[in-house]
């Protein structure tokens, strides 16, 4: 009895920190020009190994139907809620790189990597040529 009870104690543990380590999960988007936070986006691992994210809820009323008029590929015109923002992300030891993000009040896309700065922040890097800007979410609970 005992040991199945160390054996639960144990994997449940075991659980908690790989839960906490994974990109996987909603995370709230704030700005870091503004500090303002803006929506959700949805971190999931696709079919092909690689990980995507798009965006599940805006947080300003008065962009609830808004559309990315900025875009210049496929998106262009189409609803921001529920897009996807991050693609083709793969892991990398304790960061996640190699994919794109996009910004959709600007329309530009950016390269991209993230990292955990801690279990429930994660840093939100993308890079044009040699320039970036890095931005904090939140895991949302």
């Amino acid at each position: 009895m005992r040991k199945s009870v160390w054996l639960w104690v144990m994997s449940s543990l075991f659980a908690w920190h790989t839960q906490a380590q994974s990109l996987v999960g909603t995370w709230k988007t704030v700005d870091d020009e503004t500090q303002k936070a803006r929506s959700y986006v949805k971190m999931y691992k696709t079919k092909s190994g690689k990980y995507a994210g798009k965006i599940v809820k805006l947080l300003d009323a008065d962009q609830q139907n808004a559309t990315c008029d900025k875009c210049t590929d496929y998106r262009k015109g189409e609803p921001i809620l529920n897009m996807v923002i991050v693609t083709g992300l793969a892991s990398s030891g304790d960061e996640w790189k190699g994919g794109k993000i996009l910004d959709p009040e600007k329309g530009k896309v950016y390269t991209c990597k993230m990292w955990l700065d801690e279990a429930n922040e994660l840093k939100v890097r993308g890079y044009l040529g040699p320039f970036y800007r890095t931005q904090t979410w939140y895991r949302v609970k």
